[in-house]
């Protein structure tokens, strides 16, 4: 099919008009026909059958029939011919340059939207192979080392057996020179290593930020197949290639190392957990030590006078009965007392003394009575010697527990007494460490009573001291479950929580109330001893104006709670990595979760510690160091928790740190 079409170059308005002009001038008659034959145009009559061709680049696309003047109108098509062919030619090129644009365009659209090498590789190969004749190619990636390259994409079949080495065989010299090479005849080629089962080939070195990541190489079994834009065009694919392959590998690397600082951090969050347990338990230890000795201590001493006095108190109401039936037999005898002996038993109001006698040896009797209880109960809340499980009874904990704090309890001037409803189930001897769960017991118990001493202030700043006043209540119930679980559920009637209270009061060091009245341990120390000694769960549920309920729950023998702890370690991850915020369940409680405190909160704990001590102290933020510690020896329990949190941040190791 000719290049250009007579017909439509005629059918331009302008020609036909400029034709006649041109025919007219040299008064001659022409006919202009197709190369068939076909007349497109006729002027006048011809008398002479002369014709000249209209051609484009030799071939011949038309004739112009006439005198020898018709030669010039030949040319002139001829000549126009030749220039709608070029502009063909050149919208051509323009549409193939378009094509090509629009075609890197999209290659470079979806190279920097992979982040795989292979699959990048991949891409480039498939659409280089629909664009340049080639029955192999392949995409080489060097070594960090640069002594080996690694295929990461290929098609057909490039060598038999040898890979490319840097720095052997064509490959690998156009690698090592960094230069993009056009070899037609490769079984010629000097550099020839192996046999190839391609005749001609294209390589270019993949280059990004002046180092060269690899090459791509595409070849055919014919020679001579590939020209100069050929190689061009493998050169800018192989430019797309190397950055995306360039900030693949980078994200690859940034991937890994993000992967290893994720490790590391994990470590560090385990460590500093670790760090948390050892610390929260060391001053367990002390608080409970210290205390269990003070309180065995106290004990010991009072039991000693008690038991003496309580031996003795038998004695003395015999000898009473017996002096005083002695005094009966010598009324009988004497009715009549002698003046001066009868104004002494007049002084001394005899009647009374043996009617009130015997009920003051009651009293004493009862009085003893209850000390030695209040001496029991401390023993029992103490056990400071009991280092392992033992089987107990659990009400004794909490009764023990409630004889502790009896003063608190009572009524005072601002409010009445806090009424303790007990609702115990009939519980076997449990398998437990008691002195733990004393403890337990007594941080939930005296936490509540400071809730309904904080909701009675509140309500007597509030309300009228003529109107009705609230009962405060404290409502312990206990119950078994399943047979192997034992259930103690602690309530109060106080002025409740919000759930993200909740959510932290198990944190080391949270706490609030002001300086003085809490150190934030209690609750995480209940935590460790409720979960993590004894395979249990802590419960909260509260709302604001409600009130709080703490369920704690404890297995009844040591060998169900060593094999629910070993199955939470095995299902569980050795190493907390998020914070989990643990839903409510059925009945609103929320369990309890493990306390974790980052760096960031050992700063916040630092600062919300000053805070509190300049409240009591306003010119704590211009005070030099021995001020601010003779501030602290003020408020040892604060002073204890600032050199806590020092030593958290000193320790060079804190994983040596055992619980």
């Amino acid at each position: 099919m000719p290049a250009v079409s007579l017909r439509k170059m005629l059918n331009k308005k302008e020609l036909p008009s400029l034709i006649h002009k041109l025919v007219y001038q040299f008064n001659i008659a022409i006919d202009v026909e197709l190369v068939d034959g076909t007349k497109l145009i006729s002027i006048g009559e011809q008398t002479v059958e002369n014709r000249y061709p209209i051609e484009v680049s030799g071939e011949i696309i038309g004739w112009v029939v006439g005198e020898e003047q018709a030669t010039i109108l030949a040319n002139l098509l001829s000549f126009l011919a030749k220039q709608e062919a070029e502009k063909k030619v050149l919208a051509k090129e323009l549409l193939e340059r378009y094509q090509e644009i629009d075609l890197f365009d999209d290659i470079s659209t979806q190279l920097t939207t992979s982040l795989d090498t292979r699959q990048i590789a991949q891409l480039v190969l498939q659409e280089l192979s629909q664009l340049i004749e080639s029955s192999a190619g392949m995409i080489l990636l060097l070594s960090p080392d640069a002594t080996a390259f690694e295929i990461i994409a290929e098609f057909g079949v490039f060598f038999d057996h040898n890979q490319p080495e840097p720095g052997k065989g064509i490959i690998g010299n156009i690698v090592q020179s960094n230069r993009a090479e056009l070899v037609n005849d490769v079984q010629a080629d000097s550099r020839l290593e192996g046999q190839k089962n391609v005749s001609a080939m294209i390589c270019v070195p993949l280059r990004a930020k002046e180092r060269v990541l690899g090459a791509i190489a595409i070849g055919t079994p014919k020679t001579d197949s590939y020209k100069a834009e050929h190689l061009k065009l493998v050169s800018i694919f192989a430019s797309q290639t190397a950055i995306a392959i360039d900030k693949a590998v980078l994200y690859e690397q940034s991937t890994q190392a993000a992967v290893q600082a994720k490790a590391q951090t994990q470590k560090l969050q385990q460590a500093l957990h670790e760090l948390q347990l050892a610390q929260t338990q060391l001053i367990q230890s002390e608080k409970m030590s210290s205390l269990g000795q003070l309180i065995a201590g106290v004990a010991h001493e009072i039991n000693n006078p008690v038991n003496f006095i309580c031996g003795n108190l038998k004695y003395v109401a015999e000898y009473a009965q017996d002096l005083l039936h002695l005094l009966e037999k010598y009324q009988k005898f004497l009715p009549v007392a002698p003046p001066e002996l009868e104004s002494e038993l007049d002084n001394i109001d005899l009647e009374f003394i043996m009617q009130d006698l015997p009920k003051l040896l009651d009293s004493m009797k009862l009085g003893t009575s209850r000390i030695v209880e209040i001496v029991q109960s401390l023993k029992n809340f103490s056990r400071h010697d009991e280092a392992e499980m033992k089987a107990v009874n659990i009400h004794d904990g909490i009764d023990g527990t409630l004889m502790i704090l009896h003063h608190r309890l009572k009524a005072d001037v601002h409010r009445p007494a806090i009424e303790i409803v007990k609702d115990y189930a009939k519980l076997p001897l449990i398998e437990c460490y008691p002195g733990q769960l004393n403890q337990v017991f007594m941080n939930i118990l005296a936490n509540a009573i400071d809730a309904l001493e904080e909701s009675m202030e509140n309500w007597r700043l509030k309300n009228n001291p003529q109107s009705p006043t609230p009962n405060p209540q404290i409502t312990i119930r206990t119950k078994a479950l399943d047979q192997q679980w034992v259930v103690i559920r602690i309530a109060d009637n106080g002025p409740g929580m919000k759930e993200e209270v909740i959510r932290r009061i198990y944190d080391p060091f949270f706490t609030t109330k002001d300086v003085g009245k809490g150190t934030g341990l209690g609750m995480a120390i209940s935590y460790q001893i409720v979960v993590d000694r004894h395979g249990g769960m802590l419960k909260c549920r509260s709302q604001p104006g409600e009130g709080t309920e703490f369920w704690i729950q404890i297995p009844l023998n040591c060998a169900f709670a060593d094999a629910t702890e070993e199955q939470n370690c095995t299902s569980a991850s050795p190493t907390p990595t998020t914070e989990s915020s643990p839903t409510p369940d059925a009945d609103g409680f929320i369990p309890s979760t493990a306390p974790m405190l980052k760096p960031t909160d050992l700063l916040s704990r630092h600062t919300q510690l000053i805070q509190r001590l300049s409240q009591h102290n306003p010119d704590v933020e211009g005070a030099s160091p021995d001020q601010i510690y003779q501030m602290f020896q003020r408020h040892p329990i604060s002073l204890k928790l600032y050199a806590t949190l020092l030593s958290w941040f000193c320790c060079s190791n804190p994983t040596q740190i055992r619980h």
